[in-house]
């Protein structure tokens, strides 16, 4: 059976291991997209097919998340690095560059420093964690968590996104600098996960466990910080932090919110595609 998450990854094949599900395509230098809290393998559509003309791609759900079973080791980053470096050995697919959003992000830096010979490279695409941390970011990401918001939408969402009105409702000021302009199937791709999450409340918290600060000397790949010069959501300071404690370059996306690779895949793809290039 065709999934959504599917036909939002154009030539991926869907395969499950331990619970987790992703989605493979092309051939070349292994890169794993993952996906942020809240999200699935479907938000990186505009993404992964174009890197999948010369890589080879892998796309996980994360643990509880799209069509991905809940983790049962606890709130920590642990089982969400575990989880994919786990798909990537059974891919025969490591080392391999990781290219995360928002909290895959965060999984990322700290699957780098577990494991650092299984990272070659990290783009942090709005990663989470610093800003994260905070008391009001505590309490913002357990609410979501609990209430989710998305999975009410879910079951109207081709109607919601294919309104102007209702991009605004589901995607303002959080999101993306411009709703009214979002592209519908993106929007769309973007609320396909909400329907099939199990548990984001763990991710959650395993989020705002901790400061991402005291593990960074501990990444030795190179990164680069991509952000979204309007993001809201996890502010443009969080990048710059980010750059300057781990000495890498930052590149911000103007007129760009939270969402930056669904909004601006174009400008996100030709820093992604520069990155690797210096990896290989």
């Amino acid at each position: 059976m065709e999934t959504d998450a599917k036909r939002h990854l154009s030539g991926f094949a869907e395969r499950e291991l331990g619970g987790v599900r992703y989605f493979t395509g092309g051939d070349g230098p292994p890169v794993v997209l993952v996906h942020g809290l809240g999200g699935a393998a479907a938000n990186w559509r505009l993404i992964a097919p174009a890197l999948a003309a010369g890589r080879r791609v892998l796309v996980p759900d994360l643990p509880g998340h799209g069509g991905s079973a809940p983790t049962v080791d606890g709130a920590t980053l642990d089982p969400f690095a575990d989880a994919v470096l786990a798909v990537l050995e059974a891919e025969d697919a490591l080392p391999a560059a990781w290219i995360g959003h928002s909290f895959g992000g965060l999984v990322g830096l700290h699957a780098a420093a577990r494991r650092p010979e299984s990272v070659t490279g990290i783009v942090l695409a709005a990663a989470a964690g610093i800003s994260s941390a905070t008391r009001v970011g505590e309490v913002a990401v357990t609410l979501i968590g609990h209430v989710r918001p998305g999975r009410l939408i879910a079951p109207r969402r081709r109607q919601v996104a294919r309104s102007r009105l209702g991009r605004t409702l589901a995607f303002g000021w959080w999101a993306v600098a411009d709703p009214a302009g979002f592209e519908p199937e993106m929007a769309e791709a973007f609320l396909i996960g909400p329907a099939e999450h199990t548990d984001t409340l763990t991710a959650g918290r395993a989020l705002v466990a901790g400061d991402p600060r005291r593990d960074l000397e501990r990444v030795a790949c190179p990164c680069l910080c991509l952000w979204g010069a309007n993001d809201k959501w996890v502010p443009l300071r969080d990048g710059m932090e980010y750059a300057r404690r781990l000495g890498a370059p930052l590149r911000a996306i103007a007129d760009c919110g939270h969402l930056l690779i669904g909004e601006r895949p174009e400008a996100v793809l030709a820093a992604v595609v520069d990155f690797l290039g210096s990896l290989d």
